[in-house]
């Protein structure tokens, strides 16, 4: 056998011999190299272990090992894969849903770079104007200022004028000494020519604006060498900025920056930090940049206005209690002839305005303060907001966490949402300011680059060239990945994972590598069928280029376009881990997989005979304008399967998630999070709550797990707790909880594992030797409820769990709906940083689905397919429908077309996404919409329909 060294450039293939990570049994799988490779199968079935947790962790880990042993002990290291052996691997790039940046200073524009190049654009060739009166600002060399000066003053008496103090307050007793000991002799004062005299000053309080006369003399050619000299030396002392004024008062200003030629005012030379918001230099300085500030909910403070401010009306005081607060309110009562005792909702608007915000009046009231025994106590009362808002600088912790309650978010006055400084939004290219421009959905702004050189000037284009055409390369891979909805001052925070995906894919795309492996974690996520060949042409042209493209994937299209699918299987978690079937798309349609059944039609998600007619009633919505939604009024019927489709971009979660779910939030559980703007809203009375089910992480810490999430862990304790043997031994529910000391193992504080840290080799984790990786200590094993122990009940799969509890009522319906949603395989300790989006999204649902519901509940579900296989998705409509069927709304946001066209009831949103979208379509049954012909979602789900 020949020891030949294997050449990258010769293999083929990519070789994976003896993966066992997770749930892997032990599979060998190859995959050609620089092809589109889809690894698919049921959730939980080992796809992402193959890819993410084997592929992508050997490439990473030869890479940390090409730095030496000494880098690598400050860098940190990576576990080496359960793996035998994998070859032909290029250098691994992954590309996953994870979680993006979290600060409000982030957007698409700076993680995209784009916002770094249109900063430097209106640094370098944006045309300056003033915010006070529109003219263009003027920056003038000395010799044209002297041209200046000869055109508008000639023949004329002059002051030639340096400012020094412009518009603050003081006394300035030291400047004007200073002034004096440099040989100057005259001051112009808010406008006055004054002589200077030893120990001159002005009023402290008010505001001002000094210069220094530099010179006074007849403008004629005569004097034009003293003229020079005296503008020369003006220039220097005035810091770049003079002023000229004449017997009439008539004032010039002139500067070699940037300077307003009728009102004087002067703007910086402009860099590209002028221009962020992450800067001193450019940021708004009321908001620091964030575009929002923190202001007092006036609804927050007086949460039920039926109360007296005596019976705790005003929330932040609560009920009367002898304070300084309440002997203050009393003599504000006093004066103003009300009482504290009357409702506030009948003290009308002043009195309430000046409870809130104060009373500058009440300078001097006789105030009795029985401790103090004071009479005529001196009280200048600023109101209840202003005393929250210096209790929350002043209090740290819990303190400053409760009075936080009274805060909500409100669009910055100064820079109205902007972030920048007025002079930066002063600084246009071919009429608009950054801000306008980062406004513009992606398309738009596209667009207004694609011929922007034909309204530059020559010498703007000799500029702007190469930014120019890096911009319009950047923002072209965003309009190929379907993400032309997007706009640059959108805060990545608010992004989905698969529009934050995209962006990194982008990105990607723009940098042009070769010879590289890129995994990707289901990119089609959020996105619509239009836009979808989009997505698969991108991913087509980094393969063009060299690459590999391992994708994750469920989406049908995807899969058939592929080059080359892994179908991962039988089923999920331990029933799951092998490969059940592998080849050419065509070559999977032929096998007898799951995957291959839906693809090729054997089976397949009906469409109901019959759509519910529902219970008769709706919540109405009123004219909604958040964001880019165009006054949309809108009925959800009640009683009914919901689907909320449209175009990605096009106001769908504006409309629910930030309009619809904060408005039925705050009616019944006072949520804090203010609505996006709306009228009105009715039929609130029909429904008795409302219940979210989001794509967040269930926990972030490996202690999280399915059984503490959903509350089970609590019975199951308390189940423990009533055994013989525990109430012998005095046990409480905490000796069976592996987060407090008492019952848990303390060598490894209930982890079950212990970190042993290798310095400049990868951390090892390892089951701690003094509980085995049971988690708990002895005595606590030794209770056991038929032959089990705690950790073994935490280590069973919710298969088992069901039939091992089916005894205990209350544990068996919490463990039973997590088998109702597909998640039998997972176990009930499993740490929930292993748990895919699409499992932590159904232990959600299994959570909600234990609660005992009214029939009137309102669950709003943001794209629940996300993870899903096609026989997921089966299973999770099963439920979903169950909950329908006793009498509950279920709405859902969703792309995914056997969803749609099982729905009762459509609501479809578009034309287009961004600017084009925010207008209702269609609202109706799925058989409606498909007569739609200007609807796209129709236009698909009519295939969907009639295959």
């Amino acid at each position: 056998m020949s020891n030949k060294t294997i050449d990258l450039g010769e293999q083929k293939d990519v070789e994976v011999y003896g993966a066992r990570v997770h749930n892997l049994k032990n599979i060998d799988v190859s995959f050609p190299r620089n092809k589109l490779v889809v690894i698919t199968g049921l959730s939980g079935s080992g796809k992402s272990s193959l890819a993410f947790d084997t592929i992508y962790a050997e490439g990473q880990r030869r890479y940390m090992e090409t730095f030496s042993a000494y880098s690598r002990q400050f860098m940190g290291g990576m576990e080496r894969p359960d793996v035998d052996k994998v070859s032909g691997l290029s250098p691994v790039i992954a590309i996953e849903q994870k979680t993006t940046s979290k600060n409000p200073r982030s957007t698409v524009g700076t993680i995209t770079e784009i916002y770094d190049f249109l900063r430097l654009l209106y640094a370098r060739i944006g045309e300056a104007f003033s915010y006070n009166t529109g003219e263009r600002m003027e920056r003038m060399s000395e010799d044209q200022i002297l041209n200046n000066i000869f055109q508008k003053f000639d023949g004329k008496a002059i002051n030639i004028l340096a400012p020094v103090v412009k518009g603050r307050k003081g006394h300035y007793r030291e400047l004007f000494e200073q002034i004096r000991k440099q040989g100057y002799v005259k001051v112009r004062v808010d406008g006055e020519i004054k002589d200077l005299t030893p120990k001159m000053q002005v009023d402290r309080y008010k505001i001002h604006d000094i210069e220094i006369v530099i010179d006074r003399l007849l403008v004629e050619k005569t004097e034009q060498k003293r003229l020079r000299s005296s503008v020369e030396t003006a220039m220097k002392v005035g810091k770049g900025v003079i002023k000229i004024t004449d017997k009439e008062n008539i004032v010039a200003h002139f500067s070699k920056f940037l300077m307003c030629p009728t009102t004087g005012i002067s703007y910086d030379e402009p860099q590209p930090n002028s221009f962020s918001f992450n800067s001193p230099y450019g940021a708004c300085e009321e908001c620091d940049g964030l575009g929002y500030i923190f202001v007092v909910d006036k609804d927050s403070v007086i949460p039920n206005p039926k109360l007296s401010i005596l019976n705790g009306g005003l929330a932040p005081l609560g009920e009367y209690r002898d304070t300084w607060v309440f002997q203050v309110l009393r003599a504000l009562a006093k004066k103003h002839n009300f009482s504290l005792s009357t409702p506030i909702e009948k003290l009308g608007d002043e009195i309430v305005d000046m409870i809130l915000n104060g009373s500058p009046d009440l300078l001097s009231v006789a105030v009795e303060y029985n401790k103090w025994n004071v009479q005529n106590y001196s009280i200048n009362f600023d109101g209840i907001i202003k005393i929250i808002e210096e209790q929350q600088e002043r209090r740290s912790g819990q303190g400053a966490e409760d009075l936080e309650a009274y805060r909500r978010l409100k669009t910055c006055p100064a820079c109205n949402g902007a972030r920048l400084k007025k002079e930066s939004l002063h600084f246009y290219i071919d009429g608009k300011n950054i801000f306008e421009l980062v406004s513009l959905d992606i398309n738009e702004l596209l667009k207004w680059f694609t011929d922007l050189e034909s309204r530059l000037t020559d010498k703007q284009n000799v500029i702007a060239r190469e930014v120019l055409k890096e911009i319009r390369a950047r923002l072209g891979f965003l309009v190929d990945v379907g993400l032309t909805y997007l706009s640059l001052d959108r805060t990545t925070r608010t992004l989905s994972g698969g529009e934050a995906q995209r962006i990194r894919l982008a990105t990607q795309i723009g940098s042009q590598l070769m010879n590289v492996m890129y995994i990707l974690d289901e990119p089609s996520i959020g996105l619509h069928q239009r836009d979808n060949d989009r997505l698969i042409h991108a991913l087509k042209n980094l393969r063009d280029l060299g690459n590999t493209v391992l994708v994750v994937e469920h989406d049908k299209d995807m899969i058939l376009e592929a080059d080359h699918v892994i179908d991962m299987g039988p089923a999920a978690g331990v029933h799951g881990g092998e490969i059940v079937a592998q080849g050419t798309p065509q070559q999977i349609l032929k096998s007898n997989s799951i995957t291959a059944k839906y693809l090729n039609g054997k089976l397949e998600i009906a469409v109901p005979k019959k759509r519910r007619p529902g219970n008769g009633q709706k919540l109405s919505l009123i004219k909604a304008t958040g964001h880019n939604l165009k006054q949309v009024s809108v009925d959800f019927p009640l009683g009914k399967f919901i689907a909320v489709t449209g175009v990605s971009g096009s106001g769908k979660s504006s409309l629910i998630t930030e309009t619809l779910y904060p408005i039925l939030n705050h009616h019944f559980f006072r949520s804090k999070k203010q609505p996006l703007p709306y009228e009105k809203i009715s039929g609130l009375k029909e429904i008795d709550k409302v219940i979210e089910i989001d794509q967040a992480p269930i926990g972030r810490t490996p202690r999280s797990n399915p059984s503490t999430y959903t509350g089970v862990f609590s019975d199951i304790r308390n189940l423990f707790v009533q055994l013989p043997e525990a109430k012998i031994r005095g046990y409480k529910p905490g000796r069976f909880s592996f987060n407090v000391k008492g019952g848990r193992c303390e060598t490894c504080q209930g982890a079950g594992m212990k970190l042993i840290e290798m310095n400049f080799l990868p951390d090892v984790q390892v089951p701690c030797e003094e509980c085995g990786g049971r988690r708990y200590n002895r005595e606590t094993l030794e209770v056991r409820y038929r032959g089990k122990s705690i950790s073994d009940v935490l280590d069973m799969s919710i298969e088992e769990a069901c039939l091992f509890f089916d005894q205990i009522p209350s544990i068996h319906r919490k463990i039973k709906t997590l088998s109702d949603v597909g998640l039998g395989y997972i176990r009930l300790g499993q740490s929930s940083v292993t748990l895919s989006g699409g499992e932590a999204q159904r232990v959600k649902l299994a959570t909600e689905l234990s609660k005992k519901d009214t029939g009137k509940t309102f669950y709003i579900l943001d794209e629940p397919t996300t993870g899903l296989h096609f026989e997921d998705i089966n299973v999770l409509l099963g439920v979903l429908n169950e909950l329908v069927d006793k009498g509950n709304t279920v709405l859902v946001i969703e792309h995914n077309l056997d969803v749609v066209k099982v729905a009762d009831w459509v609501i479809d949103l578009g034309e287009e996404g961004g600017a084009g979208g925010g207008r209702i379509l269609f609202e109706g049954t799925p058989e409606g919409l498909i007569q739609n012909p200007i609807s796209l979602t129709g236009k698909f789900l009519k295939k969907e329909m009639n295959s």
